[in-house]
Order: structure tokens, then C-alpha cells, then sequence
């Protein structure tokens, strides 16, 4: 049964704890992990499951990898904690240079941070900084973080509501360009123009939580262009992208656009908290030098235990070739979901490297999908403004003897129902 007994006793325990609002919880869902390796997830009645989510992305490498594993160990062994803006551990040093070397174009200088949300809410800090101009054209459906600072640039409204009168305002909206390219510049042009306010634009290179919705091939490089006529700050939001999620190390270099400030998390560090806002020196160097006293910074910045995850994870990418298993696994992924348009309750396909988007009809469908899918052993998504797109995100080193078996499962699961 599934969820098993141990689950449920689990999850009731979690309902009297947790604050109310995190987890969903009714009779058939979740189950409680117990461990997890490569693909596979064991929960806590011992039953294991295909995981085609990456756990939000966040196992690139796969979960537990023995040499991030390693990593951890091995820095914990030697410290776990330092003091990131004081005195810095050599290994935030380290990882400081790797950035800079992985990083497309010359973004070179960083600034690490725990979650995503803080890296956004850097890059914000610092666009402002470099052009004195606080206002921000944002998109509808994007995602970006759930701090009071980031959620004045979400495009989902449901989040951003409860909290209006808290929120800051300073942001343009505009619709995520999912065909018309030149139609869409020519929007963000005019906003430009009726606005000089603006100061920084922020933007998924794919949107994630939308539903995984890719722009037109020119849209990122006509945004580039418009943002340097117009002297706002291109930022660029790849902690779902990045990492050899879409077939290149980050997705910006699809089309070969190099943003001011990029920010990255999730598989940065494999399950490690940690993240960071790369930029541009010229940018970067908005901020004053350091007087003694950081005028934005956290107790652990540069932790000791993320920097190391961190150099591990690059590592891996690099001999594990997973940028281009990325690439051309999900050439062949994509193919074969593209077969699920035949069915009458799929609306949409669409996605790029190992990130894909199923768009249903009816999301109630999708949720009975999900459900069922769990009894069958597969941990899938459902994501879109509507809650009726199942994002396809495996592990990037998933084999070819779970992938499909998992994938042929939900082809009859959709066919079946």
C-alpha cells in the first residue's frame, strides 16, 4: 500500500508540527523519503520510486553522488563553518574561481548565498545600485522566490496576493513570449520607453513553474540588445536552468546571450544549501568595497559545506559529460513525449535537454495522474498557472533502463485513463 504505514504515521506527525500551508497532505499523498540515490527514492516503508523530478531540479548529478558525498565528509572533517565575509574559508575561495570559470561570457565575480531567493534579491540590490533606477520589468508566470523581496518580481499572483500591502510595487509585467518574438520586443521596447525608470530586467531563460514555457529562438538575444539601448541591468534566472539542465551548462548559451547578473542554485550544490548572483565586474562593482562592516551579507555565506558540494558537482558535470547527455538524452526524450499529443486529453509538449512540459487539458487529470503514478512507483511534478502541466526533470545521470520504463508508464497511464 501506498502510502505505507510508516509514511502515514510520518506525515500525521509532520501535520501536528509543521506550520500550516507548507505540506499537502489527504490519503494518498505523500510518502516520507527515506533515501535516495542516483534516480531512485526509498521511502520510509521501504518502498522505491523512479524519481522524474530531480527533487525541484536539485539532483542534477544525482541524488547522494558519491563524490559530493565524499565532499561533504571530508570538508566536515576539517570545518564546517567560517566566517564568509570576516574571514573566508579557502574553499569559498576556490569555488569563487570556478564560477568564474564555468560562467558564460565574463561573468566573473559572485556573490554565494543560501537559497534562491537571496540570490535574486542580490542581483536586485545590485541593479539598482548600478543605475540608481528602482523599477523592474518582470514576467507573468515567472518564479523567482517566496521572500518578501522576491515576490515583487513573482508573476504568479496567488503568492504575491495575501501579502499586497507589504509588497513593493516597482514592477512592470509583461506576458512571457511563448511564439512571437519580434511582437514581444516590440512590447518590452514600449515599456522601456514610457518608463525610464526601469532599471534591471529579470527574466527565466525557460520558465519553470509556468509550466515549463520556452521563448522563441531570438527573444533572450532581442532582449539583450533592447537592455543595453536602454541602460537597464539583464538578469537572468537560471537556478532552475542552469547546471547541464537543458543541454548546455547554462540555458542563456542556447542562444549565446550573456546576461549582466545570472542567478543559480538547486543543483548548484546537489542538496547542499546554496546558491549565488554571478555577474559582470562592471556591475558587480556597484557595491563599495567593504569598510569593515558588509552592507548586505548572511551568517553563512560561503559556507564551508556548500563551497565544497559545490566544487564537486562541477566536477561531476564535467566527467560524467552531462552536458551533453543532457543534450542528447533529451533529444530522444523529447521525441518520444511528443507522442503523447495523440492523446485527446494532452495539450501541449514542450521543453528543451532534460527539461519538459506536458500540458493537460484538465488539471484535475493531471492530479489524478500524479496520484496514481506514486502507487505505481514514479515521483512525478505538476507545475503551470493552472496546476495542469507535468514537468518531465530526471537526474541527468538516470540510466536508459529507468528512464523509459517510467516514461512508458505514463504513456499508459494517460492512455488508460
Amino acid at each position: 500500500m501506498i502510502p505505507g504505514p510508516r509514511s502515514r504515521e510520518l506525515i500525521q506527525t509532520l501535520r501536528r508540527y509543521e506550520a500550516r500551508g507548507v505540506t499537502y497532505v489527504d490519503e494518498r499523498f505523500p510518502v516520507a523519503w527515506a533515501s535516495a540515490s542516483g534516480a531512485t527514492v526509498v521511502d520510509a516503508d521501504g518502498n522505491h520510486y523512479t524519481d522524474l523530478t530531480s527533487a525541484f531540479g536539485v539532483a542534477n548529478v544525482g541524488h547522494t553522488n558519491a563524490a559530493v558525498r565524499t565532499a561533504l565528509a571530508e570538508q566536515a572533517g576539517k570545518m564546517m563553518h567560517g566566517m564568509g565575509d570576516l574571514h573566508p574559508p579557502d574553499v569559498k575561495v576556490r569555488l569563487l574561481e570556478r564560477l568564474a570559470e564555468i560562467a558564460p561570457g565574463d561573468l566573473t565575480k559572485s556573490y554565494l548565498a543560501s537559497t534562491g531567493a537571496e540570490a535574486v534579491e542580490f542581483a536586485l540590490k545590485t541593479a539598482y545600485l548600478r543605475t540608481g533606477k528602482s523599477g523592474v520589468v518582470a514576467y507573468r508566470g515567472a518564479y523567482h522566490g517566496l521572500s518578501l523581496g522576491t515576490l515583487g518580481v513573482i508573476g504568479i499572483e496567488k503568492f504575491r496576493a495575501p501579502f499586497a500591502p507589504m509588497v513593493a510595487s516597482s514592477a512592470t509585467f509583461l506576458d512571457y513570449p511563448d511564439r512571437d518574438a519580434d511582437a514581444a520586443l516590440t512590447r518590452l521596447r514600449s515599456a522601456f520607453e514610457a518608463d525610464r525608470s526601469v532599471g534591471a530586467l529579470i527574466v527565466e531563460p525557460i520558465e519553470g513553474r509556468a509550466g515549463i514555457v520556452v521563448p522563441p529562438e531570438g527573444y533572450l538575444r532581442g532582449v539583450r540588445e533592447i537592455c543595453d539601448t536602454f541602460d537597464v541591468v539583464l538578469i537572468f534566472d537560471e537556478i532552475y536552468t542552469g547546471f547541464a539542465r537543458t543541454g548546455t551548462m547554462f540555458a542563456c548559451e542556447h542562444e549565446g546571450v550573456v546576461p549582466d547578473l545570472m542567478c543559480v542554485g538547486k543543483a548548484l550544490a546537489c542538496g547542499a544549501p546554496l546558491s549565488a548572483t554571478i555577474g559582470r565586474p562592471h556591475v558587480m562593482d556597484a557595491w563599495a568595497p567593504s569598510s569593515g562592516e558588509a552592507l548586505h551579507t548572511s551568517t553563512y555565506l560561503g559556507n564551508p559545506l556548500g563551497c565544497a558540494a559545490a566544487l564537486a558537482v562541477v566536477a561531476e558535470i564535467e566527467r560524467l559529460s552531462l552536458v551533453e547527455r543532457s543534450r542528447a538524452l533529451g533529444t530522444a526524450l523529447g521525441e518520444r513525449l511528443q507522442r503523447l499529443r495523440r492523446s485527446r486529453a494532452v495539450r501541449d509538449v514542450r521543453g528543451r535537454g532534460m527539461l519538459w512540459g506536458v500540458e493537460f487539458s484538465d488539471a484535475a487529470f493531471l492530479i489524478e495522474l500524479v496520484q496514481r503514478a506514486l502507487r505505481d512507483g514514479l515521483i512525478l511534478l505538476p507545475s503551470g498557472l493552472d496546476g495542469n502541466v507535468l514537468t518531465i526533470a530526471p537526474p541527468l545521470v538516470i540510466a536508459e533502463d529507468e528512464l523509459w520504463p517510467a516514461i512508458e508508464r505514463i504513456e499508459q497511464l494517460i492512455g488508460g485513463s
